[in-house]
């Protein structure tokens, strides 16, 4: 069923003139969770097939602490998160061990065709601001390795406001603090949580289809669906501007 946010976009024919900025994701948006994924298995006794519980488990309680208030460090809730898998599957793993495996996390390389789209949608003269679940520093950390931080005009983290995507809460916050409309920003993300939340808060959505993802069937259509960033930018540098 589309909400009142979609049935205004197709009304105006929003979706045909550019947005006014494109907000970013990060991890395993535009950064390779493949390093990751080793160290993390090494850590589950050499099991990378947990790496996908681990993470869905890492999202469960970020919103767990959300709702109730509570707000920890994205990585404080990772180790956390980490130690309540293996306890699941008799692995012992200490809390240094668990914050040791997710030390890749802030040197992840970015995807193959990232930053040539990252590139090409600069040169279109797009606004482009990361939103991302980790920390100011973390993401900070991570571009700075990825050599992505000249790509954005700015970096925007959850911790600013103590709560987790896709909070609406935190969409709302990111429009007003770029000082645009719900309607004038548009969520590229491959997780469809992250592009569900972002259609219902009035944003528009554009879907990495990275391998193993997928889009969240109750939630509306983002108007872009391709399989990687490349793809998705060749869509927005196509769009009429305002």
């Amino acid at each position: 069923m589309k909400n009142d946010s979609q049935r205004f976009l197709e009304k105006e024919n929003i979706t045909s003139i550019r947005p006014k900025v494109l907000f970013f994701d990060v991890n395993e948006s535009l950064l390779d969770l493949g390093n990751l994924k080793k160290s993390i298995g090494k850590a589950l006794g050499d099991r990378e097939e947990l790496l996908p519980l681990w993470f869905t488990t890492m999202l469960q309680y970020s919103l767990v602490s959300t709702a109730a208030r509570q707000y920890e460090d994205f990585g404080v809730i990772g180790a956390a998160t980490l130690r309540m898998v293996a306890g699941n599957h008799d692995i012992k793993l200490s809390e240094d061990d668990a914050k040791a495996a997710l030390s890749p996390l802030r040197s992840l390389p970015p995807h193959p065709e990232v930053k040539e789209a990252l590139q090409k949608l600069k040169n279109a003269e797009y606004t482009m601001v990361s939103l991302t679940n980790s920390s100011n520093e973390g993401v900070a950390m991570q571009f700075k390795n990825a050599e992505l931080t000249e790509f954005f005009d700015m970096r925007l983290s959850i911790e600013d406001v103590a709560k987790y995507k896709p909070d609406r809460d935190v969409y709302d916050w990111a429009a007003r603090k770029i000082g645009a409309q719900p309607h004038e920003c548009l969520m590229i993300a491959a997780h469809g949580w992250d592009i569900a939340g972002a259609l219902w808060a009035g944003w528009r959505g554009a879907f990495i289809a990275r391998p193993g993802q997928q889009l969240y069937p109750l939630a509306p259509l983002p108007e872009i669906n391709e399989p990687d960033l490349l793809e998705i930018s060749k869509k927005l540098i196509a769009l009429k501007k305002g």
